[in-house]
């Protein structure tokens, strides 16, 4: 006991995709490793939108922190809110006590960026976290429903009437399953429903689609959405949204009872009170070690650090940068332990991939840009492989299977409790109550 005390403490906040990949590059390391999490599971984000349109279930793409580190003899999970970190203490201030550390990796990720528009915070849709996916789904599923039955013409379209905001991987991969969702399996739900009713608006503030993308990928995947029926808007800025009315900038105004908000990301608020400075985003300047400059114990990762590539644009908050940055950090510590200098993060690009729906992605690999069916395998390979544990990737395979073969959506259920949905006003009376 005494000499596994005596080992290094090694702390990791966060179990996302940077947190895992530096739990996995210390395994066997001498080193005592405690990863702290809100959470106990990791989660798959980019599935979430998966979770809100009925793909897949929420239990498919989160698996056990504790299940992951149960052959990883050297580390520990302890479940808490990470409130404040003394970076002169060498400790965490958590909702369940203090946590000091020797070395402390930050993976704490990121939180939507509504860019100052409170009304849009109090009422639109986000997809961060699997209540809030859930949320969305229940939210779709009752709409439908008041719709069938709903006599008043304006007030049946403002409910038919669904707003994705945000051009990039999130947002156009929400647009293509919520199309796919609605006139596939819900038209058979419904068959009364009149679906030239129906609108799905696609807004995006600049002139086109997944930005980080070749512009022939994004003019494909402008034409793939509209063969959906997804009506896609440049320029278009919402300016607030009430829960029943989209204001555009300009002075147009939408109906709709649907607003999903994916366009911005920031780091989390903990990255503010580090007493470091910030970068775009909210996220912490770091050496190019991923070291805080006047702490080099401190290693800070994924969608919390700022860090700019050779051309001088910031990195891409996404999952392969998030992972690099983890394994980067874990090795750093180890050669600060043998008395070596740390080296310095090079993020090596592995592409970029959007999937549009059914038969349809967009993939920029090197050199090669993929389109249509053959990227839809590559998006569908490299997410299988991503997903923890051989029982998520098996049910989600099959479910995308079902969904393939039979045109159907397996999880449209209406949960109850799942989140109080006030942002819509429609809440339909559980069993037993009034």
């Amino acid at each position: 006991m005494n000499e596994k005390l005596e080992k290094p403490h090694v702390v990791i906040v966060g179990a996302g995709f940077g947190g895992l990949s530096a739990i996995r590059a210390l395994n066997e390391s001498p080193v005592r490793l405690t990863v702290v999490d809100q959470h106990n599971y990791h989660l798959f984000q980019p599935l979430l939108y998966q979770v809100a349109t009925a793909g897949v279930s929420a239990d498919e793409i989160a698996y056990p922190v504790r299940a992951f580190l149960r052959r990883q003899k050297n580390a520990s999970f302890h479940l808490a809110q990470v409130k404040m970190v003394d970076l002169k203490a060498k400790q965490l201030e958590t909702d369940s006590g203090a946590i000091a550390y020797d070395y402390l990796i930050l993976g704490i990720g990121g939180v939507t960026n509504f860019f100052g528009l409170k009304s849009v915070k109090e009422n639109a849709f986000t997809m961060k976290d699997l209540d809030e996916a859930k949320e969305i789904r229940n939210h779709l599923l009752k709409v439908f429903e008041r719709a069938s039955y709903e006599r008043d013409p304006q007030r049946r379209r403002s409910l038919l009437t669904f707003v994705v905001v945000g051009g990039g991987p999130t947002g156009v991969e929400s647009a293509g399953a919520l199309s796919e969702l609605i006139r596939l399996p819900l038209a058979k739900d419904y068959p009364a429903l009149d679906l030239a009713e129906v609108r799905i608006l696609l807004l995006e503030a600049s002139d086109r689609l997944l930005a980080a993308m070749p512009p022939d990928l994004s003019a494909f995947t402008l034409n793939a959405l509209t063969r959906k029926k997804v009506e896609v808007r440049f320029g278009a800025a919402v300016e607030s949204y009430d829960g029943r009315q989209a204001k555009l900038k300009g002075g147009e105004t939408i109906p709709a009872d649907t607003l999903i908000w994916a366009a911005g990301v920031q780091a989390s608020p903990l990255a503010g009170v580090l007493g470091q400075p910030l970068g775009r985003q909210g996220r912490v300047r770091a050496l190019p070690t991923l070291q805080l400059p006047e702490h080099p114990e401190v290693f800070v990762i994924g969608d919390a650090v700022y860090l700019e590539d050779s051309s001088g644009a910031s990195l891409p908050m996404v999952a392969p940068v998030a992972m690099q940055q983890g394994e980067r950090a874990a090795k750093n510590i180890l050669r600060l332990m043998q008395g070596s200098a740390p080296e310095i993060f090079e993020y090596r690009d592995p592409g970029t991939l959007a999937t549009i729906g059914r038969n349809q992605a967009v993939a920029a690999i090197g050199g090669f840009k993929f389109r249509g069916f053959p990227a839809w395998v590559v998006w569908l390979g490299a997410h299988i492989l991503r997903i923890i544990g051989f029982r998520n990737r098996l049910i989600v395979l099959i479910n995308w299977a079902w969904d393939y073969l039979f045109y159907d959506r397996a999880v449209r259920l209406i949960e109850p409790d799942c989140r109080k949905e006030v942002k819509s006003g429609i809440i339909l009376p559980q069993e037993g109550k009034p």
